[in-house]
């Protein structure tokens, strides 16, 4: 190796260095240096964005007020839901309310014949819950009306009323009552060819 042939070498590795640097600087990171803001705009902008942050920062009592009071309302409007952690404790419970009521009135049910259960929104399903019994027009009524009173929310489904050919005018009932629970409770659709 020659003298000559490193001082090429050298000057061809300066002039690459210099073409990195030179495309560094003006193609990647821009020609143009970013515009400096005075000092003035800064604190302007700056007051503006802290007065913005105080109007935010103000509304949030108010928000908070509104947030608690829908909470409350929810919870009066929630507290006919039967609470439960399954779906069929809610049906025990709504059973055992239709069994107290019946034996309020002087009725003796003959415990449950049939139960279903639905959804009726995203939040919200129906469990139903069946029940034969007899007993004469006025003790029905009375359960009907007894039924309507309790702070739960419950409904007469369906009633199927036979009468017989006694003296005492007996009726013999089929009576179903649905209560309104959480639909977390119920078992999730069935999707496929089985849900057709």
């Amino acid at each position: 190796m020659t003298v000559g042939n490193l001082d090429k070498r050298t000057a061809f590795g300066l002039a690459a260095g210099l073409a990195v640097i030179l495309i560094l600087r003006f193609v990647v990171m821009g020609g143009d240096s970013a515009a400096v803001v005075s000092p003035s705009e800064s604190i302007a902008q700056t007051e503006q964005r802290l007065q913005h942050v105080r109007q935010v920062a103000a509304t949030v009592p108010g928000k908070e007020a509104v947030r608690k009071q829908a909470a409350a309302t929810l919870d009066t409007l929630e507290k006919g839901v039967f609470k439960a952690d399954t779906e069929p404790q809610a049906r025990a419970q709504i059973l055992e309310m239709v069994n107290n009521v019946a034996k309020t009135n002087g009725v003796q049910t003959r415990g449950l014949d049939d139960y279903h259960n639905k959804p009726i929104s995203d939040d919200y399903g129906e469990v139903t819950v069946s029940v034969s019994f007899a007993c004469d027009i006025v003790q029905l009524v009375n359960l009907l009306a007894g039924l309507a009173a309790q702070d739960q929310i419950l409904a007469t489904n369906g009633i199927h009323i036979t009468s017989s050919s006694d003296k005492k005018k007996i009726l013999q009932v089929r009576l179903s009552v649905s209560g309104l629970v959480p639909r977390k409770l119920l078992a999730p659709d069935k999707k496929g060819l089985a849900g057709l």
